[in-house]
Formats: structure tokens, C-alpha cells, sequence
């Protein structure tokens, strides 16, 4: 070890041996140079006597100025008597003491945090979330969330939501779909089940709530596994519907929306909405307009001469010069639910006290049959008669998948899907006629002609 104040070109010639070495600066400061093996680096340190016992404390300092800067204040505290070893041990006692306190305060503070967010999500209850949710994420869908929130209220809110969304369980949200399931309506629970949970992750990415309730809850557990629907009616049962309607005891309007939904292929959701500003009996067309249809996109429809006279069936006895199907209040549309409804009811196994005589009438040979079962009859119909695929898909108003079609492809074949149309209603014309002798004997209290 060297003795005496190292110069500048001293330090910076310090290297690295095969040892690790202590170099002398003077005082009591030392330059301590680690060996090759384990880096090289250069650190500095402070050597002094308490008691006649010889203590070592390791510096901060980064240069040798720096160092000796520290030393001289080292040196005078040695001076003094100051155990520095012992006073560098408490200090480090003295931080670690400090940062358990800051722990346990954060701690603290942590805890108060989530005392308060917990009391603050017991007072949002459920249906706080969901008029918040369809408030925020339902308002632009085309009905603004009209039909979710008649869903909610009858199958929902009743059952849930008068309670806090932070203590919903997986059992609370599993009565809804067991009490659907129970009714029959596997589909609906299902459907119930997919709007819950995204009712749910609104509440998770708003911090509402921490976990989603519903997460575990398979969607192949409630009602078992989805079938795709492919009920088509076969053109025996479209004559059998011919012999059955009439005593069905159907409101006319929706015996007409029945033959419309099979002749137009349109959904019951479109045929519900239905105005008379958008029917032009001399142009023979119906337009549903984009706000109507599923896509968005205007949609026109060119009437067969068997889809002309449901039309003008409606037209003899209109109550509204708005609407072509009125609600009860006769205000506003009929729901399509209603119109569903009404065919459900004539098809079900249940009794119900002022239906009963009417619950089979319209079960076919084929079985069950759904609104959404006469536009693919319709559409499967079409093709049966030589109609083009591609011409089915535009009379059904349905959005292209292949994108490069969808963005270069851009004709209408109006004329084509006008001859599929009537090729259409020619082909119901003869099915009808031939079962009910060229009549149909309609509700309104005279005989139309097909």
C-alpha cells in the first residue's frame, strides 16, 4: 500500500490485478481495486481506530474527490470518539424502520381505499349498472336499447336488481337462466346470459366491480349445446299452413304478415315496422328503409303479384295511414314479439285458459315453425326454382362476407332479383290455389281472391 496523497495520473494508472489490492491515499482513505475476475472496479474506503480496534466503513463516493470529501468529515467524527461502524448500523436500522412504517401506511391508506370503494359499490345496485350501461353503450343501436331493456325488466331486474353489484355471485345470475330454462325458452336464456355478461365487463373495465360474475358460466352449460336453426317449410306443409290458417283463429293482419314474411322473405322484424309511405302499389315495391333492415342499407322489394294483393289486403281495412300493422294502442307499430307470439301460441304443447282450442292449430307436419322459418322457406323456395345464389343473397339483403366482392362487386341485379320474386309468388300462387280452391277465406269478414 502506497503512502501519501495519490496524484491524478496515480489513480487513473490504478489497474486491476490478479488480487484484489487496497491502495493508499492518505489520512485513512483507501482505494480498494477489485480483481479482474470479479469486475475491476474501483471503490473507496475509510479506515479509523475506536477502542485501539480497527474499523473499515466502505464510502458512497463515486470519484477520489468526492472520496476525500467524505473522508475529512469520517475523520473528524473519529476524532470525536463516534463509533462509526455503530453508528452506520444504526442508520441502516434507522431506514429499515422507516420504510416499515411507510409500508404500513400505505397499507393503511390501501385499506381505507378499498373500505370506501366497497362502500361505494354497495350503493350501486344493479340496475343502477344497467341504466348506466344502456345509457352509455346501448344508445346507438337502432331501437336505442328498447328490446334489451324489455328483456331486463321482465326476466332481469325483478330477480337482481335491487342488489349491489359488487355481491352478485354466479348463483344469482344462474336463477335467471335456470327460471328461463324452466319456461322452455333455451334460446332466450342463452341470449339473457350473453347480455348480462357484457353488462358485467362494462361494469370490470369502469372498475365498478373487480371480477366478472358470469365469467365461469359456460354459455354450452345453459340449454345445452346451440343448434344452428335449418327448419324449412316443405311445399306439403306450406299447403297444409293454407288449410290451417283460416281456423286458426289468427288477427287477419297477421295471417297477411305470415303469407308477406313467406312471399318477401323479409324478417318479421322489418314486416313489423312497416309503413305505407314506403309501399308503391303502382311501381309494385316495398322499401324497407336502412333504419329497418339489419345491415343498414336500404332494402327494395319488388312485389310479386301474390305479395301485391297481401298488401293491398291490409290496405282495404287500415287503421292507420302511418302504419301497416298497429299495436293495441293503436299509436305505433305492432312489436315483432307479438307477431311471433301469436304463431308460437298456436303451436304450443302449454294449455292456456283463453287459447286452448286454438294451441295446435298451426303446428305442421313437419313440426314447430318460427317467423325465421318462412324467409328461409322463401329463400330455399327460390332456389328450388332456378334462381341464382348470388340473386337470393341480394333479395334477402344480406351483407357480402368475401370483402373483395363486397368492395368491387357492387351491381344490384335488380331485374334479376324482381324475376326471383315472382317466380316466387307464382309458385305460392299454385300451392295455395290448388289446397284452398283459389280463395283464401280471410278474417276481415269477406273472401279474397288469391
Amino acid at each position: 500500500m502506497a503512502k501519501g496523497k495519490l496524484t491524478d495520473l496515480q489513480f487513473r494508472n490504478l489497474k486491476a490485478g490478479d488480487k484484489e489490492r487496497l491502495v493508499s491515499d492518505g489520512g485513512g482513505l483507501y482505494v480498494r481495486i477489485r480483481a479482474k475476475g470479479i469486475g475491476g472496479g474501483v471503490s473507496f474506503r475509510f479506515r479509523s481506530f475506536v477502542g485501539g480496534k480497527q474499523q473499515w466503513i466502505t464510502l458512497k463516493a463515486s470519484t477520489l474527490a468526492e472520496a476525500r470529501k467524505e473522508c475529512d468529515v469520517l475523520r473528524e467524527r473519529a476524532w470525536d470518539g463516534v463509533d462509526l461502524q455503530l453508528e452506520k448500523k444504526l442508520e441502516r436500522e434507522r431506514q429499515k424502520q422507516k420504510q416499515l412504517e411507510e409500508r404500513a401506511e400505505l397499507k393503511r391508506q390501501q385499506a381505507e381505499l378499498a373500505r370506501e370503494l366497497a362502500h361505494q359499490q354497495s350503493l350501486i345496485t344493479v340496475r343502477n349498472l344497467f341504466e348506466r350501461w344502456t345509457a352509455t353503450d346501448l344508445q346507438n343501436r337502432k331501437d336505442g336499447g328498447k328490446e334489451i331493456r324489455r328483456m331486463f325488466e321482465k326476466d332481469v331486474l325483478p330477480v337482481i336488481g335491487h342488489l349491489a353489484v359488487a355481491n352478485i355471485r354466479k348463483g344469482h345470475i344462474t336463477e335467471i337462466t335456470d327460471a328461463l330454462l324452466l319456461r322452455g325458452v333455451n334460446r332466450m336464456a342463452k341470449l339473457i346470459l350473453s347480455l348480462v355478461r357484457q353488462m358485467f365487463r362494462f361494469a370490470v373495465d369502469r372498475d365498478i366491480i373487480e371480477f366478472d360474475p358470469t365469467a365461469s358460466i359456460r354459455k354450452a352449460k345453459i340449454g345445452g349445446k346451440s343448434v344452428e336453426r335449418d327448419r324449412v317449410l316443405s311445399e306439403d306443409e306450406i299447403r297444409e299452413l293454407c288449410r290451417k290458417l283460416p281456423d286458426a283463429n289468427m288477427i287477419p293482419s297477421t295471417e297477411c304478415a305470415i303469407w308477406l314474411m313467406l312471399s318477401t322473405c323479409c324478417r318479421v322484424g322489418e314486416l313489423s315496422k312497416a309503413r305505407w309511405e314506403h309501399v308503391d302499389f303502382a311501381a309494385k315495391t316495398w322499401l324497407v328503409p336502412d333504419e329497418h333492415s339489419k345491415n343498414g342499407k336500404p332494402h327494395t322489394v319488388y312485389l310479386s303479384d301474390f305479395a301485391l294483393r297481401q298488401f293491398e289486403r291490409l290496405s282495404a281495412y287500415r287503421e292507420s295511414d302511418a302504419w301497416l300493422f298497429l299495436d293495441r294502442t293503436k299509436t305505433t307499430h305492432v312489436c315483432d314479439k307479438s307477431i311471433s307470439k301469436q304463431i308460437n301460441d298456436r303451436q304450443t304443447d302449454r294449455v292456456r285458459s283463453n287459447k286452448s282450442q286454438h294451441k295446435d292449430a298451426l303446428r305442421l307436419s313437419g313440426g314447430k315453425w318460427t317467423p325465421h322459418d318462412l324467409r328461409r322457406t322463401g329463400a330455399t323456395l327460390m332456389g328450388n326454382l332456378g334462381v341464382l345464389p348470388d340473386v337470393i343473397e341480394k333479395c334477402l339483403n344480406h351483407t357480402e362476407q368475401n370483402k373483395m366482392k363486397r368492395v368491387y362487386q357492387r351491381q344490384e341485379l335488380k331485374m334479376e332479383q324482381a324475376e326471383a320474386w315472382q317466380k316466387l309468388g307464382e309458385r305460392l300462387e299454385l300451392l295455395t290455389r290448388a289446397e284452398a280452391d283459389n280463395v283464401i277465406v280471410a278474417s276481415f269478414g269477406k273472401v279474397n281472391a288469391l
